[in-house]
């Protein structure tokens, strides 16, 4: 169904509970009963009567920030008519339509007048509900800046250093390519997919929803001023998430977008090739590879994290001296390690052509007929290399060619496992295959359309990074925005614990704070000057209009 079919569903049927619940008690206030029915109307009624502001009822039935302002109007309402103890209160925040209906088509409920004051005399609460007022246009402020213009991420792995490091903290843009409107509106704020972890520790299945999942839009994005291209920084979700149905809710990945849709990627000795020819890199991709390094002695790491900041690096003593694997170092830095006087020998860590990347899940099983424990043979398909039916790995990946909309595909046995999740997990279709004959929606075919543009993203640290080569590209659905800046960093902060050492500490990465991500320069600019207007404009809202409203009293 269209998403703004949808959601006027969503919102009539909420309409319809606002007026059954409700419209004795608007006809008590002197209104038409047939007002508390209409949307944004009986909220507009309720802060009128209950002397707020009255624009705030535009913002009654916006996705994640309505529910929020709903239910500060239920409360406004319920005050009115004098139910205002913490019972009533969570009654009316818990059970809203419940609780209001029972006060609505109670006999004795009538409007609490407000109590005689002396002039000069101030009422007991108004000090409180101002102050609590204040508390909820910040929460509310913030929350439609995190809904619906730009939205926090942190970065715990290091698929994408030195471009991106651990412990960088990005303000992404969600307007860029287009505002992708929410698809689970009825939700948390500032929280992603989980409330907390309350089950087995590492394991997101059994934690707690921060959203509601019978509640649901299609997908649906506004119009954009640019499309996603070749070298943007973008953050997307992650296809393969196996906790969360709702694309918006799937985990956030940030990757560098290599390949658009109608691209050939291919990677050859672990080089890059777009369409052919070596991919050409912005000033500001940092790209590294994995480097084995023996050594007639051992290595200072810690040293070297003071020149080159956090390494991740496996340490191994040997016979004659020491190896050294160190997960990524761009060309440059391993030139310069190279040139250390222990050191005997450095190379760039290849895989053999044809050796095909497949990834078991850790489960062991017993065999029956050995009696004895053995190890799972069951594929770990996120993160085994994609296509699945392809001898390729990180280093020899492709020719793979990235699908565009209105591209018509051959769908064949030979075919399925490249585009079975394109039809199927992104596109919403049924496919089957029955004794080689392919089934799209229960009717015979060899071809499809594509519905959607894909993009092929792929981590600057290639030999470390879980990215389309393992996921496969990703739909337009899933793009999430636009890394506009690194608003905090602090280095230490998300331990490597596949690395022998670790960072020197916890320390703020002051040269990284407030600069630009995405302009494709070495050189960032810094946007220090804009987080301080926007803090200003946060903070001094509250006092402005203050001094608005005793200007207008004054008058």
């Amino acid at each position: 169904m269209n998403y703004f079919i949808t959601y006027t569903v969503y919102v009539l049927i909420l309409s319809l509970l606002m007026g059954i619940s409700t419209w004795k008690l608007f006809k008590k206030m002197g209104y038409n009963p047939l007002f508390a029915f209409i949307p944004f109307y009986n909220y507009y009624i309720i802060l009128k009567e209950t002397k707020h502001s009255t624009w705030w009822a535009a913002l009654a039935y916006l996705p994640i920030v309505g529910p929020i302002m709903m239910t500060v109007f239920h409360l406004f309402l319920m005050d009115k008519f004098g139910k205002n103890t913490i019972g009533q209160k969570l009654m009316t925040v818990f059970l809203p339509f419940i609780y209001m209906a029972v006060v609505n088509y109670s006999k004795d409920t009538e409007i609490d007048e407000p109590a005689f004051l002396l002039p000069g005399e101030e009422e007991p609460a108004k000090k409180k509900d101002t102050f609590l007022g204040s508390i909820t246009f910040a929460v509310v402020f913030a929350t439609i800046i995190h809904v619906f213009i730009t939205q926090p991420f942190g970065i715990p792995t290091g698929s994408m250093e030195r471009t991106l490091l651990v412990g960088d903290f990005l303000f992404v843009n969600k307007l860029n390519y287009g505002f992708r409107a929410p698809m689970r509106p009825l939700a948390i704020p500032f929280l992603q997919g989980t409330i907390m972890d309350t089950g087995e520790k590492g394991n997101p299945k059994d934690d707690p929803k921060s959203y509601v999942e019978a509640v649901k839009l299609p997908y649906f994005r506004f119009p954009g001023w640019e499309s996603p291209k070749r070298n943007d920084i973008v953050v997307f979700n992650y296809p393969d998430d196996s906790v969360h149905v709702a694309i918006d809710r799937k985990d956030p990945y940030v990757k560098r977008l290599v390949a658009e849709a109608g691209d050939t990627m291919e990677f050859r000795a672990g080089k890059l090739y777009i369409n052919g020819k070596p991919e050409v890199r912005m000033g500001d991709a940092q790209v590294q590879h994995a480097y084995e390094v023996y050594t007639s002695s051992q290595l200072d790491v810690p040293a070297l994290y003071d020149v080159y900041g956090f390494l991740p690096v496996n340490e191994q003593q040997m016979q004659n001296g020491y190896y050294y694997r160190f997960q990524g170092l761009t060309d440059e830095t391993a030139r310069e390690i190279g040139k250390l006087p222990q050191v005997v020998k450095i190379q760039e860590e290849i895989q053999p052509q044809g050796k095909q990347d497949i990834s078991y899940y850790p489960d062991i099983q017993k065999s029956i007929e050995a009696q004895q424990m053995v190890p799972s043979k069951k594929i770990n398909y996120s993160s085994t290399i994609f296509p699945h039916n392809k001898s390729w790995n990180i280093d020899w990946y492709g020719p793979i060619r990235i699908p565009k909309k209105g591209d018509v595909i051959t769908v064949t046995p030979e075919t399925l496992p490249e585009y079975e999740k394109l039809i199927v997990k992104h596109e919403g279709n049924t496919l089957e295959n029955k004794n080689g004959q392919i089934f799209i929606n229960g009717q015979p075919t060899s071809k499809y359309t594509v519905k959607y543009n894909y993009y092929m993203m792929i981590g600057d640290n290639r030999d470390a990074s879980l990215d389309g080569r393992f996921f496969g590209y990703i739909p337009e659905t899933h793009i999430v925005g636009k890394p506009m800046f690194t608003w905090m960093s602090v280095e230490g902060l998300f331990p490597d614990q596949s690395s022998t050492y670790q960072a020197n500490g916890k320390k703020i990465r002051w040269d990284r704070m407030f600069k630009a991500t995405n302009t494709g320069e070495l050189h960032k600019t810094s946007y220090a000057w804009l987080a301080v207007l926007i803090l200003v404009l946060f903070f001094g809202w509250d006092y402005i209009s203050k001094l608005f409203k005793k200007k207008r009293t004054e008058d």
